[in-house]
C-alpha cells in the first residue's frame, strides 16, 4: 500500500494527470462490497491534504458501513464528457478509518468548508492506479503499483 504522496514521488507526471482528472469535478463513484460480497456503487467526493488521499461521508451511511466491514475500495473519477478530455483515472486500494479526534480536525481545518458533524473520514491507502486516455487513434493506459515503474499499454 502506498499514500497519495508516495505515488506522487515515484509517478509524478501520472500523478498530477491523475489529481487533475478528479479535481475537474467534484463528484466521482466509489466501489465498496455489500455484507454478501456483491458490489455497491455510492457517489462521494476526494479531497488531498497533506500526503494523502481522503474520502470522507455522512455518518452511518452504507458506504462507510461497508468499509468498516471491508476496506477495499476502487474508485472511479468523474469521467467528464464523450471526449474523454483529460483522460480517465481510478484508484483503488484499502480505505482506513481515521477516528483520531485530533486529526480529524486537522483534515476539517484543511476544507474550504467543514463537513457536517458526525462523519466517516477514510485515509485511501493505494495499491493501484489506471489512469487512461486517448492519443490519436490509440488507447494509452498508464498502471502503477507501489514500488514498481509505471506501465503504460497502447492499444490500437
Amino acid at each position: 500500500m502506498a499514500t497519495w504522496q508516495d505515488f506522487e514521488h515515484e509517478a509524478p507526471e501520472l500523478a498530477a494527470l491523475v489529481r487533475a482528472r478528479f479535481e475537474a469535478n467534484k463528484h466521482h463513484v466509489l466501489a465498496t462490497l455489500r455484507r454478501d460480497g456483491s458490489p455497491r456503487v455510492s457517489g462521494t467526493e476526494v479531497d488531498f491534504i497533506g500526503a494523502d488521499a481522503w474520502v470522507g461521508s455522512m455518518h452511518q451511511a452504507v458506504k462507510a458501513r461497508d468499509l468498516q466491514r471491508d476496506a477495499r475500495f476502487a474508485l472511479h473519477a468523474h469521467p467528464g464528457d464523450e471526449t474523454m478530455a483529460g483522460g480517465d483515472s481510478k484508484l483503488s486500494g484499502r480505505a482506513v478509518e481515521v477516528t483520531d479526534e485530533d486529526e480529524i480536525a486537522a483534515f476539517s481545518a484543511e476544507l474550504p468548508e467543514p463537513p457536517p458533524t458526525p462523519f466517516h473520514l477514510f485515509r485511501l491507502d493505494l495499491q493501484q492506479v489506471v489512469h487512461t486516455a486517448l492519443e490519436g487513434e490509440e488507447l494509452l493506459v498508464h498502471n502503477w503499483h507501489p514500488g514498481r515503474p509505471v506501465e503504460t499499454t497502447r492499444l490500437h
